[in-house]
């Protein structure tokens, strides 16, 4: 893990085209939508709690997340986007970031769940995932056969 100090901030006039020019390695390209993408998602979203984290390392954007709310049954959180630009990643920085999400969901308190959606040839993000707690929900979308559903608790 790097000694950078991680933390989570909002997107600004002053960093937001830092934040749209992030991107993955090439091979990454078929998981994760484009920042900008990620951006505009996070803007269609805020209707229903559509928040995007901007992760920094010692004040470098080095990646974001895009987080929205359920509207249907069963309500929780979803965590629809999460990407470490090319440039910063190996170092552990998405790891702290999912904690430190996950740690502001719990101290949110609306729900006491969040689920992601990823595709299932897409190794390094499932353990990712499961190294922070998320477990198969069991949950099949026929609309998206080659994903699994991830679920983590948010409470004790």
């Amino acid at each position: 893990m790097s000694e950078a100090m991680i933390r989570l901030s909002e997107v600004t006039e002053e960093n937001w085209m830092e934040v749209a020019s992030l991107s993955v390695e090439e091979g990454q390209k078929r998981f994760v939508a484009p920042a900008q993408g990620i951006l505009a998602r996070g803007y269609v979203y805020r209707g229903c709690g559509g928040r995007i984290y901007v992760i920094e390392a010692d004040r470098t954007v080095v990646g974001m997340a895009l987080v929205r709310e359920f509207t249907d049954e069963p309500l929780g959180y979803d965590l629809q986007q999460f990407m470490i630009d090319r440039r910063y990643q190996g170092r552990g920085y998405g790891t702290r970031a999912l904690e430190l999400i996950l740690d502001e969901l719990r101290r949110e308190g609306r729900y006491n769940h969040v689920e992601v959606c990823v595709k299932k040839d897409d190794a390094v993000a499932i353990r990712l995932y499961r190294r922070a707690g998320f477990r198969d929900s069991g949950y099949f979308d026929e609309d998206v056969p080659d994903a699994v559903n991830l679920i983590c608790s948010l409470v004790d």
